[in-house]
């Protein structure tokens, strides 16, 4: 039997993934998709916790170009969070799997609000747990809003689920020669200016030596072999390495 790396994570999700080849909105495909291969790591014994984004509904940092301010524009984007948990629960329902959708904002009638020792006990008994409207602040991220709930919920790791397969010292699909790290320090990735999660987020998981994994969620089973412990993506942690260069 292979013995899983990491028992309880968080797994971060950009809600422009969920777009798929539609270019907006979601595909229910890739519901479908992402749903199955969360479905393998929960059969597997791991806890998972899952934050998204709401970018392929709305971007607060956007707000500004519409005439919106800041503040509204945040809010905006939590509400778009809570939609695409809520048709990330329903896939995952579909797939079989227990779910509980709790958010930083009130909306009891449509989710549960966020209490630490509730969603620890959630994820003990085999619950999927997705924690939607980000930290239910303004000018916090839903990078940070992971990071918070991760450390909160003492996962062992942040998986970061994106389009490619870990992290580069430049844009892989704009740069071929791009050179990919299979490990890098959080003070690296902020040198560098590398754009794995946002300031406050790195910081808070170096602070808390809580390591991210970088890796495609769109490769069939990257997800279940990275918890089993395979070298998959790119580790970010507070390992000491030396400059790279091409």
């Amino acid at each position: 039997m292979t013995k899983i790396k990491y028992k309880r994570i968080l797994l971060k999700l950009s809600g422009e993934s969920l777009m798929g080849k539609k270019g907006h909105g979601i595909d229910p495909d890739v519901l479908t998709f992402f749903a199955t291969e969360i479905k393998k790591i929960h059969d597997a014994g791991v806890q998972v916790g899952i934050v998204i984004g709401g970018g392929n509904i709305y971007r607060g940092l956007n707000a500004g170009d519409q005439g919106i301010d800041r503040v509204t524009g945040d809010q905006m984007g939590m509400l778009a969070t809570v939609i695409n948990s809520l048709a990330l629960q329903n896939a995952l329902e579909h797939s079989g799997i227990y779910t509980r959708l709790m958010v930083a904002i009130h909306m009891e009638e449509i989710a549960e609000p966020y209490i630490r020792r509730r969603a620890i006990r959630h994820l003990e008994k085999g619950r999927v747990v997705i924690f939607g409207a980000g930290t239910g602040h303004p000018y916090f991220s839903t990078d940070t809003a992971a990071a918070l709930r991760a450390v909160e919920i003492e996962a062992q790791a942040i998986l970061k689920g994106t389009r490619v397969d870990g992290v580069y010292d430049s844009d892989p699909e704009k740069n071929p020669d791009a050179f990919k790290f299979s490990e890098i320090s959080y003070l690296d990735v902020l040198k560098k200016r590398l754009g794995v999660m946002d300031l406050t987020a790195i910081s808070l998981c170096q602070e808390n030596d809580l390591p991210i994994v970088v890796f495609n969620m769109n490769t069939p089973n990257n997800l279940l072999n990275l918890v089993n412990g395979e070298q998959i993506g790119t580790t970010v942690s507070n390992i000491l390495i030396k400059e790279t260069t091409n």
